[in-house]
């Protein structure tokens, strides 16, 4: 499983934010050229376009000075600058999950998961230097690659990092970070294989679902694979969750914010 898409807010999280926003005025910009909007139709995406804005706006009034140091893990500082890219992200889930992060409620939410996501962060990259793990310049080499191919060319990635005020520098390095990640995570929570009788029960729940939304249910030998999968993420991430209450309990912590 690829755990860093739960606990790390690495580069991927602000590229992919990125460009969603660029696909979305992509599109909207297709549409206006394809058919001509009504005043009423103006006016709601103006509208709509204001409350984006003020709740962008909103948003941004929860970070903190780039410089100011928000937490202390083991004695290392952990700055606004990676707090505010990790709020980015956790306020954009909370949306996602039909949540409002601008509530003085969602603000304290988002606050609590943003310094817990960067604790665990900390935790776990600071344990795998520890044990010497180590991303190879190849593996950075392929992980950018991928990025390259994910959004769209070299030139495109180029363009998203810098309307996200990101250099190749530090993506390479969070990179690096990522690698490292996953590497004490397989350590530490290997993938279990999921008996029969585990398969058998996540396959009648998915089955009871479907029925209860009227719709036909897969065949078992169709969706073996993904179960088997679904239920290895669900092991690797209680084990992992248990790791790190472990980690927390001998470790130093302080948030200051």
């Amino acid at each position: 499983m690829n755990f860093k898409k739960i606990f790390l807010p690495f580069a991927a999280g602000a590229l992919a934010l990125g460009l969603a926003a660029c696909s979305d005025d992509e599109s909207a910009n297709t549409e206006a050229e394809n058919e001509e909007p009504t005043a009423e139709e103006e006016q709601a995406a103006e509208d709509q376009q204001a409350a984006a804005e003020d709740m962008q706006a909103a948003m941004e009034e929860q970070q903190v000075a780039e410089d100011e140091v928000v937490a202390t893990i083991n004695g290392e500082e952990i700055t606004g600058e990676a707090y505010n890219s990790a709020l980015a992200s956790t306020q954009s889930n909370l949306q996602q999950m039909g949540q409002d992060p601008t509530t003085e409620e969602g603000a304290e939410q988002a606050k609590t998961q943003t310094l817990d996501l960067l604790v665990n962060q900390t935790l776990i990259i600071q344990k795998a230097d520890e044990a010497g793990h180590e991303a190879t310049e190849e593996e950075i080499d392929k992980e950018y690659a991928s990025f390259q191919e994910q959004f769209g060319g070299e030139e495109a990635l180029n363009e998203i990092m810098e309307a996200q005020g990101m250099d190749q520098e530090t993506l390479r390095s969070q990179m690096a970070d990522s690698i490292k990640f996953d590497k004490y995570v397989n350590e530490v929570a290997p993938a279990e294989e999921p008996s029969d009788e585990e398969i058998q029960e996540f396959y009648e729940q998915i089955t009871a679902q479907a029925e209860q939304s009227g719709q036909e249910a897969p065949a078992l030998e169709d969706v073996r694979e993904d179960i088997v999968a679904n239920l290895n993420q669900q092991k690797q991430q209680e084990q992992l969750m248990a790791h790190l209450e472990e980690l927390k309990a001998d470790a130093e912590i302080e948030t200051l914010i």
